[in-house]
């Protein structure tokens, strides 16, 4: 299986959604069940990476995913050097909801082609519609460390979920 050449915009006519499989459940269930619900209300945006192959159903397998959406932050969550550059009042963010790739890539670096895509595609929008920070959300311990890797540090904890960012500002020095 060859992966396409780019992300594209999430279409239910010919992606399919439902072999999709990054081994944590509550991904797979957002994928088939919410994303294009999400996205015809314009509340987010899910980008995919598919393979070329075409299955009897006349689709293609999703390979990997990102989903984008505006947010805002409290300063107070904030690290106290940052927060206190910042108003009193909730700051704008992007938040990348979600983010997976099938098992059947999984250690092929697809998952940090699909972060660095992630920010690309962010770092395009805030160049229109400025943003503080990128936010992620980690479901567990694993994802954390992956967003350490590239530069994201601990914003809050909420109901047993760390959530990271990474500065808008370090974004642009990327791109």
């Amino acid at each position: 299986m060859n992966l396409g050449s780019k992300f594209i915009p999430l279409d239910k006519s010919i992606h399919d959604r439902d072999l999709f499989d990054c081994g944590e459940k509550e991904l797979n269930l957002f994928l088939k069940t919410k994303v294009a619900k999400h996205m015809k209300v314009g509340i987010s945006n899910t980008l995919v990476i598919a393979s070329d192959t075409l299955l009897e159903n006349r689709k293609h397998p999703i390979s990997a995913f990102y989903i984008v959406t505006p947010s805002l932050i409290e300063r107070k969550t904030l690290p106290a050097p940052l927060a206190k550059k910042l108003p009193h009042y909730p700051v704008p963010v992007f938040l990348i909801a979600q983010l997976a790739v099938d098992k059947k890539y999984q250690g092929k670096k697809l998952g940090q082609i699909t972060l660095i895509k992630a920010l690309e595609f962010l770092w395009a929008i805030n160049q229109q519609m400025p943003a503080y920070a990128v936010v992620v959300d980690c479901l567990n311990e694993v994802v954390e460390k992956f967003y350490a890797k590239f530069g994201f540090e601990v914003l809050d904890t909420v109901n047993e979920k760390v959530k990271m960012y990474i500065p808008m500002k370090t974004v642009g020095e990327l791109f």
